[in-house]
Formats: C-alpha cells, structure tokens, sequence
C-alpha cells in the first residue's frame, strides 16, 4: 500500500487585541509534539488593540511559532507598519491594492519540505476601494501554480456571497485551501471540493463575551446614539480560538476541521514583558 506524504496547516481566525494573542500563545503551547502543525498562519489585522499591528506585538506572535501572518483593511491602523513591513518576510497584506503600495501581497515559504503560497486579498462588497481580488489572484496563482506545492488564499470580505463565489471560482484555478477572514463570526460549512479545502469565515481569537471581540457596552452605544466613540477590546478573562486544520496529502487537501475553543481563564504571565507595550490595554 502506497504511504502518502501527509502535510498539516493550521489557520487562526482574526487574532483580535490582547485577549487573542493570550488565547493564540496559550493553543499553540498545548499542542503535543506528535500533533503540530508544519505550517501556521494568522490573521493579524486586529492584532493590537483591535485595530492594527505594533512591531511589538507582531514580534510577540513571531515568537509563538506562527509562520505566516495575513491581514486585511486595517493592516495600516499602527503606524510603525510603514517601516517594519519594508524588510518583514512572514508579514502578507492585501494583493490588489494598489501596485506601488509598500509591502507583498503574496509570499512563498519552504518549511517541512514543501513551497506554501499565501495570497491575502481584499474583498470589494462594503469594503474600502480596491482593484478586483479576482482578475488580481487569478494572475498571481497562474503564475504559482507550476513552482509551488499548496496555494493558500486568506479573502478578507464583508459578504458571505462574495466569498463564496470567489472561492468556487479558486478552486478551478488550483488553490489548495481558500479562509475567509473579516466578519469575526465562524461559519459552520467547511469543506472541501474541486480539490480545495473551503470555510467561509474562520470566526476570531479573542474575548468571546464582548460584539465580535469588541467591548460590549462601547459596540451598543455607537449603535443607540451614533456617537463615534473608540471601541475598546473586550476582556472578560474568557478567551476563545477560532481555527482551523486542513490536513493535505501529496499536496491534496483530505480534512478540513473547524476548530472552537473557550478557556475560562486566561493564562497570563506575569513576568512577560511580551504581553505589555503600546498595546497594555486589550
């Protein structure tokens, strides 16, 4: 009988403020030696205080063992992104900005034996303006598609039609697993066909108890009073990781699994300095 190679790739839903990254580090340190994954990526739009990424906390989740970190509309909210992105290599934002925007839209990664494309785009269905995600990846994929072993697409939309449209279409292109990030909120339909291992939103990491990981009292009262106050980053000491694991064998996904998980009490050490920062709120 024929032994496949198997390959595993674990992908994190929105990492959003503290309470993500406590619930990211906490997952990823559980995990036994016989059972981790070969490839991890996050996304880390909402990483810092819910909007953005400090090169402290982007650090921080480097030191976790995430390999890949994609992002989405808020990828500019910190200011330092201007400057760390120029020489970061792990660090993917939207492809189909504009062509001269600072930073990659895609990125290619060697680890455990494989080429991993990671493509992040953004969708066009009440989102800001950008070119079409679908004549964008297409080209890009087209152009990956002979050189690498599994394509990975994180589309970062609004609507649930979009993302479902995009990714049918993907799978026809080659694409070995296709994340939709953005909404927060977990969907329960993935999948796999045409070859392509498929969720349409991966859900969040973080504070389970506020408006998709947001402050509960702050989210309510922009929506009863129209006053544009900051939103703060929910903390209850509850924290959830959204995910998930699609397992590929000769670089053919064979197992998709959504994966939930909901600590009451958040592991915070107390002697890291990580967890501190510009970001010591949420």
């Amino acid at each position: 009988m024929e032994n496949k190679q198997s390959y595993k790739i674990l992908f994190f839903g929105d990492i959003t403020g503290k309470p993500g990254r406590i619930a990211v580090r906490d997952f990823l340190s559980s995990l036994p030696e016989d059972n981790r994954p070969d490839f991890v990526v996050a996304n880390v739009e909402n990483a810092s205080h819910g909007f953005g990424l400090t090169k402290k906390n982007y650090d921080e989740l480097r030191a976790y063992g995430i390999d890949c970190f994609t992002s989405g509309n808020h990828i500019w909210d910190k200011k330092d992104i201007l400057e760390y992105i120029k020489e970061d290599e792990t660090l993917v934002r939207p492809i189909n900005y504009p062509k001269d925007t600072l930073g990659m839209g895609c990125r290619v990664f060697e680890k455990s034996n494989k080429k991993i494309a990671v493509i992040n785009a953004l969708g066009q269905v009440f989102m800001p303006p950008v070119n079409s995600p679908w004549e964008t990846i297409k080209a890009e994929v087209d152009k990956l598609r002979n050189n690498v072993d599994i394509i990975i697409v994180d589309f970062h939309a609004e609507a649930s039609a979009e993302k479902i449209a995009l990714g049918r279409y993907l799978s026809e292109q080659g694409v070995g697993l296709f994340v939709g990030t953005h909404t927060h909120v977990q969907t329960a339909d993935e999948q796999i066909f045409n070859n392509m291992a498929y969720i349409t939103d991966v859900g969040f990491c973080g504070c389970p108890d506020g408006v998709i990981g947001m402050d509960y009292s702050t989210s309510v009262n922009r929506f009863l009073n129209a006053v544009p106050v900051r939103y703060e980053v929910a903390d209850s000491g509850r924290t959830q990781v959204n995910a998930v694991e699609v397992v590929f064998e000769d670089n053919v996904p064979v197992e998709i699994t959504r994966l939930k998980f909901i600590s009451d009490k958040a592991k915070v050490s107390e002697n890291s300095s990580m967890l501190g920062g510009e970001d010591n709120e949420g």
